[in-house]
């Protein structure tokens, strides 16, 4: 009977699927047999980007580490844009296409441990993006003076909207060198650092150092300024480099002060920027922003908080430009801590959103960041989990940015030690460093660290919708109490106030009654822990 349920219930499941994902959804979202076998090494990609009809083409070298023998290689690339053809050691290669998936059936015996490569040559026109960055492709805009304003975004969509890579966020690949060919009088501005320019052709060559993921390699091309600055940091000399509008040139040198302000605090609280080698970029471009890896994209519009809003309605949000914090704070999760799978995108973007109440902690305070914590809490819908499906390309809710937020603002409070908290935050940038993860592993790292069984708790906050609820009642001068609303064995400690004088309690789901003094008709949580109260 226990076998027929299981078989009832996956069946159910399968079918539930079938109703909501795609064939191509698993070949994106999956780690196919096609990509299991091999592990990224280098990429070259090579192209030409013509914003006069809208048109790119040229090739991307994969070079990649044989880790068991197939001779079937999936390679991404999305319609429009067509692969001409494959080729290994100069041979051309049959390709098998499955509308973004194309199998390459390799002629070459693939032996274990062995480097090879493989040239794909592709072209068409791209997808233009409709709304970047929530919705992929090329932005190809025109400056104020009329000139091309060229820019590239794609995460979720997939990388494999403009160029043909493994677009599956488990392997990164070691290193890239990204040549793009301009047009005459412009510059284009990728990651990492500028190898060389040919001037004959205006084609600009930069090299990443470090791993970088797919969506992190960007495009930007524009009538460009820029300017430096050297700033010591924990690893040393990093440059700083800006690429701005010509005609934005004086707005910017006053306005990106903020990104000396940012690295200072984000150095402090999460460790060493992870990318010295490749130094770090601001770039202007025609959309809001992007996380792009040592190459973040800046369109903000030189305004401080969220286009001119506080997002949170303290006040806070506008000691900062948001762009400039929270798309560098990617660099430490996002970039360097990379979730392996869509469904834990809340590592990217919780983590990161957290950053900012830590940008104000570092410049403003502690009482800063609580405000601002407390008031982007308003923009929680709880409508669905924070937790997506796994292998088919899923992300979860909207809930990653103020929900994970406030989850980890709750974990400092739990810690109750700011130098603790701090060393689990550094931790994790350096257990993790340049590496992929699943959410398992950060709830792991992060118990360890507080010295708790945490599941219970991240199940609640990442896996439900449901708030906790502290329930408690009042005789004489002893208070009865429990968490109600929660998943089974939840518990921690929270900071209750009475006659405004901290006092702990660790309430489960069982009633527990406790003498306590002062005033009781005072008593109230801590605003900080994001729970809900019923008295």
């Amino acid at each position: 009977m226990k076998k027929l349920l299981v078989a009832l219930i996956l069946g159910i499941f399968s079918f539930s699927q079938a109703q909501t994902f795609t064939e191509q959804d698993t070949l994106r979202g999956s780690i196919t047999p096609e990509r299991v076998w091999w592990d990224l090494n280098y990429y070259h990609l090579d192209i030409d980007v013509n914003p006069t009809d809208k048109f790119i083409g040229g090739t991307n070298t994969i070079r990649y580490k044989v880790l068991e023998p197939h001779q079937i290689l999936q390679v991404d690339l999305q319609p429009p844009l067509t692969i001409e053809k494959v080729t290994q050691d100069g041979k051309d290669l049959e390709v098998v296409h499955n509308v973004n998936a194309h199998f390459v059936q390799l002629i070459k015996p693939q032996i274990k441990g062995e480097f090879n490569e493989i040239i794909v040559t592709y072209s068409g026109h791209p997808k233009e993006a409709v709304r970047a960055p929530w919705d992929g492709g090329f932005s190809w805009k025109k400056d104020a003076n009329g000139k091309d304003f060229v820019a590239t975004s794609c995460q979720g969509l997939g990388a494999s909207v403009w160029w043909p890579n493994k677009d599956h966020m488990y392997d990164e690949v070691d290193s890239m060198l990204i040549s793009v060919k301009a047009p005459k009088g412009l510059m284009n501005v990728s990651n990492g650092r500028l190898r060389s320019v040919d001037k004959e052709t205006n084609t600009y060559n930069w090299f990443v150092s470090n791993p970088i993921n797919n969506y992190g390699v960007n495009v930007n091309i524009g009538d460009y300024a820029h300017f430096n600055e050297i700033y010591q940091g924990e690893k040393g000399a990093l440059d700083m480099d800006y690429y701005v509008l010509k005609d934005n040139l004086e707005k910017a040198k006053e306005h990106f002060k903020d990104a000396p302000k940012m690295m200072a605090a984000f150095e402090h609280w999460f460790g060493p920027y992870p990318f010295y080698e490749d130094s770090f970029k601001l770039v202007e471009v025609p959309y809001l922003g992007m996380e792009h890896q040592s190459s973040v994209t800046y369109g903000n519009q030189y305004l401080k908080g969220y286009l001119g809003k506080d997002l949170s309605g303290s006040g806070w949000g506008l000691k900062f430009d948001f762009i400039i914090i929270h798309e560098a704070g990617h660099e430490w999760f996002a970039n360097n801590i990379t979730y392996k799978d869509a469904a834990d995108m809340w590592i990217h973007e919780g983590f990161t959103c957290y950053s900012e109440s830590l940008f104000l902690d570092y410049h403003y305070g502690t009482e800063a960041a609580n405000a601002y914590v407390q008031g982007i809490r308003n923009n929680i819908r709880n409508d669905k989990p924070i937790i997506g499906i796994y292998n088919v390309n899923h992300e979860g809710s909207g809930d990653m940015y103020y929900k994970g937020s406030n989850i980890l603002h709750t974990l400092r409070q739990i810690v109750n030690d700011d130098r603790k908290w701090r060393t689990i935050l550094r931790g994790l940038n350096s257990e993790f460093y340049h590496k992929t993860v699943t959410t398992n592993e950060i709830e792991n790292v992060i118990g360890l660290g507080l010295n708790r069984d945490l599941k219970p708790f991240f199940d609640q906050y990442l896996r439900t919708v449901n708030i906790p609820v502290f329930e408690y009642k009042i005789k004489g001068k002893k208070v009865t109490y429990r968490f109600t609303n929660t998943v089974d064995n939840f518990t921690i400690p929270i900071r209750v106030y009475i006659d405004d004088k901290p006092i702990w309690l660790e309430p489960n789901t069982d009633w527990q009654t406790q003498k306590l003094h002062g005033n009781l008709k005072t008593l109230h949580v801590d605003p900080n822990f994001y729970v809900e109260t019923k008295h």
